[in-house]
């Protein structure tokens, strides 16, 4: 039986999923020059924008699958704290990181609890329990 607790990690896992897929294909989508420029623009290299966009575009298909849930959901935090204190803190909390942090917060619940319901994760471990 399926508690209420793994239903919430699921919705959680999986808008979290879908939305840095979202912005990982996006920042290949709408030309990742553009990005690289940015991170340059922050002191970051440049390289960075491409493994940023690759985590979020294969972590958000992980996150939906659920593979690797809580590994994929501490970098994903990683991915955040970078994105606060590096470009988006100056702002403020309102049109300045709010989103940033509602997704970290996130991030940090999955990556403490997991989510099983509904994920490639639980499969592995119940056919290692059935061997």
């Amino acid at each position: 039986m399926t508690n209420r607790y793994e239903i919430g990690s699921l919705i959680l896992r999986l808008m979290l999923g879908i939305t840095f897929f979202v912005h990982g294909f996006a920042k290949f989508h709408n030309g990742i020059g553009h990005v690289v420029g940015f991170f340059n623009s922050l002191g970051i290299p440049g390289f960075a924008a491409y493994v940023i966009a690759t985590l979020e575009v294969l972590g958000g298909i992980a996150l939906v699958l659920g593979i690797g849930t809580r590994i994929v959901s501490t970098l994903f935090a990683f991915d955040m704290l970078g994105a606060i204190f590096t470009a988006r803190l100056k702002a403020g909390f309102m049109g300045g990181y709010e989103f940033e942090l509602a997704l970290l917060v996130i991030s940090i619940s999955l990556a403490l609890t997991g989510s099983r319901f509904y994920a490639f994760d639980q499969l592995r471990a119940r056919s290692k329990q059935a061997a």
